[in-house]
């Protein structure tokens, strides 16, 4: 589907065909930079089997992985809930719901800590899928486009749903007409875009980081990939954030921006 830059392929040719006059390390030296111009094919996801006429790819298998494992960890850590909890899951629980409960302080008030778990599960879904790369030979879901935009499309509708179920009707198409109803056509647009830059900056930051992290672990494995793995935890930290912010910002502009 992609190759990496002609030079690059170039310079594989060439390191080939100085390998076959002898010397290892140059033989070593080629195949590093044939697996570099397939280094694509270590990311692209691939079909596993088919539901049907429904192909079921790697992506699709990953998510559900992810979402076993997280549910898994819930029941560990939410059972035998104590009202003083004296069990580090529940402590961390705890924390988290707090740590959740400060963003959508900042957005919606105290009265928004009811959508507490609706935020709070965008952060841990996004966050878990970014960091499935530390299972083995698990492609992350987040370096997949169909899921980053999916979640975008997702999140925005759920935005709009919630607007509509809290405010009604009339408060939701107001909303698109202000401040005047010839601007309801860029409102719109307005929309879209939102669900296409959370799709395309997710994508786009765990794909990148992702793609280094593989070229490194291809010409070092032994030096380079540990730093930028260490990089790419804080990264997929920070990713989860800021969709988790965005989709609070967004829900406060339905919800308190008038």
């Amino acid at each position: 589907m992609f190759s990496l830059p002609a030079t690059l392929v170039k310079a594989a040719g060439h390191a080939a065909e100085v390998a076959a006059q002898g010397g290892e390390e140059l033989t070593g030296m080629a195949a590093k930079f044939e697996e570099l111009n397939h280094v694509l094919d270590h990311l692209s996801p691939y079909l596993k089997f088919n539901l049907g006429s429904i192909p079921i790819t790697s992506t699709i298998v990953n998510t559900w992985i992810v979402m076993v494992v997280i549910a898994l960890i819930a029941y560990l850590m939410a059972r035998n809930l104590e009202f003083k909890p004296k069990r580090s899951g529940q402590k961390i629980l705890e924390y988290y719901v707090e740590f959740i409960g400060g963003i959508v302080d900042q957005g919606l008030g105290k009265e928004g800590r009811k959508f507490i778990p609706f935020i709070g599960s965008i952060f841990l879904f996004i966050l878990f899928l970014n960091l499935s790369w530390f299972i083995p030979g698990m492609i992350p879901p987040t370096t997949d486009y169909n899921t980053t935009f999916g979640f975008g499309v997702a999140t925005i509708l759920a935005v709009n749903f919630i607007a509509v179920k809290e405010k009604g009707v009339m408060h939701w198409l107001k909303h698109f007409a202000d401040p005047n109803p010839v601007m309801a056509p860029l409102t719109l647009l307005e929309q879209l875009t939102r669900a296409f830059s959370l799709g395309v900056r997710l994508f786009g930051n765990m794909f990148g980081e992702k793609m280094v992290v593989t070229v490194l672990t291809i010409l070092a494995p032994l030096i380079l990939p540990l730093p930028v793995q260490l990089l790419g935890v804080i990264m997929g930290v920070i990713q989860a954030f800021v969709f988790t912010l965005l989709s609070t910002t967004y829900l406060s502009g339905f919800l308190a921006g008038h």
